[in-house]
């Protein structure tokens, strides 16, 4: 298989050790360097991820779960870090097994930690720290360093009493250095240092997850499971040609909307005039044409005919045929609403173009879906799919349908009907469990497919990530709570910025 550039395979722990074996054997200076690598990493994505919840206090307190190799290394080198550039935070280490079990790499961390923070750092042992006396400690920050992915099980019992003992502790973020402790350790946030392990994949103990590369990788492997990185919009962060005039960068057109459901149709379009589209042409129920034109005046709106619910009307199909070969994608179903009339009107637009569609909302339907022979690209959450696919799994349902399936959820997958690979998002967070997020994505989709030359797979990547980034940094400005979706919107020159500049983050 030819795999999408911008993403890594996902590695069972054996081969994940066989990396690593061959990147670094024995030579205890190209781990070491890994490792301040892999702890820096930690440190900063960390700072990141806290904005969600207003930022690491200037006085934070940090508790670090320490085990004897290299994942206590990069927690100790991670709160070295934090600790830094904060001169008035402090912490405190248990070690697992005590100090003298560190190896060598892990005391290297544990005396630079030492050293640079001083009377800062403090020792806790397990026996003190599982004795269940006293009140509670309170943590802003747990580092899980205990155990890493070459673990077996079961953990000892004094291991496991104090994971247990912490996941009680009152601690504000909940952070595992690679994998949860022996499974135990109940983190909000897991960074997979260099590669993503697959234990990970639907690991509830693991919260969310964050991929950290740090260029173990040089593309070109192998790997049917994969993680996209930011590196995927690379070419969205390109020069554009000095010559090229707005038909150069693609016309989509969106059909959707009804009375019922006005705003899903609206998200799509002001999605898509985001996406870098030369040209956004919207068919909407006529009653909400002359509203919307002044809310995205830079769209072309179209009036259907409306049936007498509000949805768009069979009679309305010269609409479109008159304009669809200037189309250079077509997205469908935002706010149709399923309408007999409608469903029938979306299976005759599916069976009869030529341009590549992107079915989402109540086009997920399988008559459909299997109608013509465009791509497609379909975004169903779990529930469509559900319907859609009658049990089949996903990667099987994509293979026999020739669809590119966006599975939307907590951890966006994308899967390829053509090469049968599997490509894992980790971007994006609670912030999109909203009303109008997937008609943002669709929009933002349709707009990507529509500039040549991409093709279906690239799209739905490109437009998976670039939704998630823009939601990361839309909860760390303003939190996951008090935030409309829309406003997600704002955030996407930013999040496409950063991730030129940092494509490994």
């Amino acid at each position: 298989m030819t795999a999408l550039a911008g993403s890594d395979p996902i590695l069972s722990c054996a081969e994940a050790a066989a990396v690593e074996q061959r990147l670094f054997g024995a030579d205890e200076g190209r781990e070491w360097a890994a490792m301040q690598r892999a702890g820096l990493a930690i440190a900063a994505a960390v700072r990141r991820d806290f904005g969600e919840i207003g930022g690491f206090p200037a006085a934070g307190r940090i508790l670090i779960l320490a085990g004897k190799g290299h994942n206590g290394g990069d927690a100790m080198i991670a709160a070295q870090a934090i600790l830094q550039e904060s001169p008035n935070a402090s912490a405190e280490v248990i070690f697992a097994f005590g100090v003298r079990a560190l190896r060598p790499l892990a005391m290297r961390a544990w005396q630079n930690l030492n050293h640079s923070a001083g009377r800062r750092v403090n020792l806790r042992t397990v026996r003190e720290a599982t004795a269940g006396t006293g009140a509670a400690p309170g943590w802003d920050l747990c580092l899980d360093g205990v155990f890493g992915f070459q673990f077996r099980a079961p953990a000892s019992g004094a291991v496991a009493a104090l994971l247990r003992r912490v996941n009680a502790w009152p601690v504000r973020f909940r952070a595992a250095v690679d994998l949860p402790s022996a499974g135990l350790f109940r983190a909000d946030f897991t960074y997979a240092t260099g590669s993503v392990k697959a234990p990970l994949l639907g690991a509830p103990e693991a919260g969310r997850v964050r991929y950290l590369d740090l260029g173990f990788f040089q593309g070109g492997e192998d790997g049917r499971e994969r993680v996209l990185t930011a590196a995927v919009l690379a070419p969205l962060g390109a020069w554009r040609d000095p010559q090229s005039d707005k038909r150069a960068h693609g016309h989509v057109m969106l059909l959707g909307g009804s009375r019922s459901y006005p705003g899903a149709i609206l998200m799509a379009v002001l999605a898509a005039l985001r996406s870098g589209a030369g040209l956004v042409t919207a068919f909407v129920p006529e009653s909400l044409a002359p509203g919307f034109a002044a809310r995205a005046p830079e769209a072309m709106w179209v009036g259907w005919p409306e049936t007498p619910a509000g949805g768009l009307a069979l009679e309305g199909r010269h609409l479109l045929h008159e304009r669809i070969e200037r189309a250079s994608a077509l997205v469908m179903g935002p706010g149709m609403a399923r309408e007999p009339e409608t469903l029938a009107l979306a299976a005759e637009v599916a069976a009869e173009v030529a341009a590549p569609l992107v079915l989402d909302a109540d086009a997920l339907q399988p008559e459909i879906v299997r109608s013509g022979r465009a791509a497609r690209i379909i975004t169903p959450h779990a529930g469509e799919f559900a319907r859609l696919s009658a049990g089949a799994e996903p990667a099987l349902y994509a293979a026999e349908s020739g669809v590119t399936l966006v599975l939307k959820g907590p951890v966006t997958r994308i899967f390829d009907g053509a090469e049968g690979a599997a490509y894992h998002s980790f971007f994006g967070g609670p912030v999109l469990a909203r009303g109008g997020s997937g008609d943002l994505l669709a929009g933002l989709i349709g707009g990507l497919l529509a500039q040549p030359p991409t093709a279906a797979l690239a799209a739905a990547a490109r437009g998976v990530v670039w939704h998630g980034l823009a939601a990361d940094a839309l909860a760390r400005a303003h939190g996951a709570v008090p935030v409309s979706i829309t406003q997600l919107l704002d955030f996407l020159p930013a999040a496409l910025r950063e991730s030129a500049a940092c494509p490994a983050s």
